[in-house]
């Protein structure tokens, strides 16, 4: 599991260390934003942000190449196997444009020049083109979201050899449960949902390498966005133009690529591979929401041991 900011650092050695079961989890720490930016909670005094964003938690602000070079070396520090930026504007946040880059370039490139020497990949959420083009020339890894890509952008991508993670979930989830989205949010989601649609389709059909990510957060019983239904994700792909395999290649082959030089031998039955499994109770070719259902899914292993289903 690549957790793109939040408590994955943290819950990485719970399960490496066999405190609880769970999936090999390669967390980023915190989500590295500029000041004003989509990691900012605007509605906050600046001073309370400053003070938060020092404490090891969610979110990061860093401005200036020396502070995000900084930013991104306090992550390290914590564990993170890759680092996340808000290279553009975005949903939930109250008063940034999605489309209007954040990062300036010579930020962008120390962020990508600190996890280079680690052999970390930089995420970058991007909507806009601004921003998503700056983040390739600075070299991160994927792109998040991509609400935006052109024709150029795919170029770029398949060029630098970017992989786009579309995360189609979270804007599903929040159309599908409008009152729980606050009206602003609400008001930029309308904008763009049927451009990101129209995005992902356009670089399945340019050649972009595609890996699944659903930017799910919550958990909970009832609750929309919640762990647990991130297995949605395969069948939104299918809808925008993916064969059923091919978005089970997304979520599987193409899933540990995200992660560059950390990437794990997982995702494909190969020797030499881990045996991360899982069993379903039908063919999900012939139907790929069967994998939207944790019920469908009979047992799972990791690394060999099953930790679902046994007898």
């Amino acid at each position: 599991m690549r957790e793109v900011g939040g408590l994955g650092v943290h819950l990485a050695r719970a399960v490496a260390e066999g405190v609880l079961d769970g999936p090999a989890v390669y967390g980023a720490g915190a989500i590295l934003s500029t000041t004003g930016g989509h990691g900012d909670l605007h509605s906050l005094p600046l001073d309370w942000m400053r003070d938060f964003s020092g404490r090891d938690g969610l979110l990061r602000l860093a401005d200036g190449p020396e502070e995000c070079a900084r930013a991104a070396r306090e992550q390290l520090r914590r564990g993170a196997r890759l680092i996340k930026v808000c290279a553009s504007g975005g949903v939930l946040s109250e008063i940034d444009d999605p489309i209007h880059q954040q990062f300036t370039a010579a930020e962008l490139r120390a962020i990508v020049e600190v996890a280079g020497l680690a052999e970390r990949a930089v995420a970058a959420h991007c909507h806009g083109k601004p921003g998503i083009m700056a983040a390739l020339r600075a070299g991160v890894r994927t792109i998040e979201h991509g609400t935006y890509l052109d024709d150029e952008c795919c170029d770029a991508m398949r060029e630098t050899g970017a992989i786009l993670v579309p995360t189609r979930t979270i804007i599903e989830d929040m159309l599908a449960f409008r009152t729980a989205v606050p009206d602003y949010a609400m008001a930029k989601l309308d904008a763009i949902a049927d451009i990101h649609a129209q995005a992902v389709t356009r670089a399945y059909e340019h050649g972009v390498t595609i890996a699944m990510g659903t930017d799910i957060a919550l958990t909970g019983p009832g609750r929309p966005n919640a762990w647990g239904q991130n297995g949605s994700e395969p069948g939104y792909l299918v809808k925008l133009g993916m064969s059923p395999l091919e978005a089970i290649e997304a979520a599987t082959a193409s899933g540990p690529l995200t992660l560059g030089p950390q990437a794990p031998r997982s995702g494909q039955l190969a020797e030499g591979y881990d045996a991360d499994v899982i069993a379903l109770d039908a063919d999900p070719l012939a139907d790929i929401g069967v994998l939207a259902d944790p019920a469908r899914i009979t047992a799972v292993w990791t690394g060999g041991r099953q930790v679902k289903g046994a007898a």
